[in-house]
């Protein structure tokens, strides 16, 4: 099989598709939470604490150079109104990965809680004399044969 072959194999895979819709979704997902903390939860959060627009909140180390009402250099600031944004998103996106990952792994827990199908008897005894054969000869048969 040529590297074409192998590569068409690879991306036709179930797993690689499933990446790539994951990628999809958790890009639109991120426009979604970013979208909720900037226009719906830190403008209210913003008027209870005075007032304030998070996206204006920075620091300036260094005032612009204005001249003949030109900005010749732009200001050097410290935008930490947008980082505490960025965070926000991040506590929203990992929430809701949390409670994504607790049903999933709940459900694997009510999976894993159903009764093991019932062993049919022929299985059963021959189980059985598989634990009494180990026990009598530590696992091997009288021909020195390794019973398997």
């Amino acid at each position: 099989m040529g590297f074409l072959g192998e590569f068409k194999k690879f991306a036709v895979k179930g797993n690689v598709i499933d990446l790539a819709v994951g990628v999809v979704i958790g890009t639109a997902f991120g426009a979604i939470t970013s979208s909720l903390v900037k226009d719906v939860i830190m403008p209210p959060l913003g008027l209870i604490i005075s007032k304030v627009d998070f996206t204006k909140l920075k620091l300036i180390l260094k005032a612009a150079v204005i001249e003949n009402g030109e900005v010749v250099e732009p200001e050097v600031a410290i935008l930490y109104g947008n980082f505490m944004q960025a965070v926000m998103n991040f506590i929203i996106i990992a929430f809701a990965i949390f409670l994504l990952v607790r049903l999933i792994n709940r459900t694997r827990e009510k999976e894993a809680a159903k009764p093991a199908p019932p062993v049919n008897k022929e299985e059963q005894l021959l189980a059985e004399i598989r634990d009494i054969l180990k026990a009598q000869g530590g696992g091997e048969a009288s021909s020195g044969e390794k019973v398997v």
